[in-house]
């Protein structure tokens, strides 16, 4: 899944709850992305709990922020871990570094438009 869905409605959510820190917010989260990402490809090869974690991590903050695909593909490394597919995991796992890249791209587009 290369492309990037973000859902609106979710972002439009956020802003209303966190009001004026939500710029700060958001900006913070895409930051965790990158963590979170990092944090997996680092420890998928040698500790899954730790990167399953990273995984369930990064799959709730990106749906709560409407990084849907991102959420989705975190959702699947975090599911396969799970069931000891580690291929499976390691197969979603090339398109972090995509997803992370596209969703804060279209996010901080987004934000650049209110």
């Amino acid at each position: 899944m290369n492309t990037i869905i973000i859902d609106e409605n979710a972002l439009e959510s956020m802003e209303s709850l966190l009001g004026e820190q939500f710029s700060d917010t958001l900006v913070f989260c895409c930051a965790e992305f990158e963590r979170l990402s990092s944090a997996i490809l680092a420890t998928i090869h040698n500790d899954i709990q730790v990167a399953s974690r990273h995984a369930h991590s990064l799959k709730s903050n990106a749906a709560q922020f409407g990084a849907s695909s991102l959420s989705e593909v975190a959702r699947t490394i975090e599911r396969s871990l799970n069931n000891h597919n580690t291929a499976q995991a390691l197969e979603a796992s090339q398109q972090l570094d995509s997803q992370v890249a596209g969703s804060k791209a279209k996010l901080t587009d987004w934000l650049q438009s209110r």
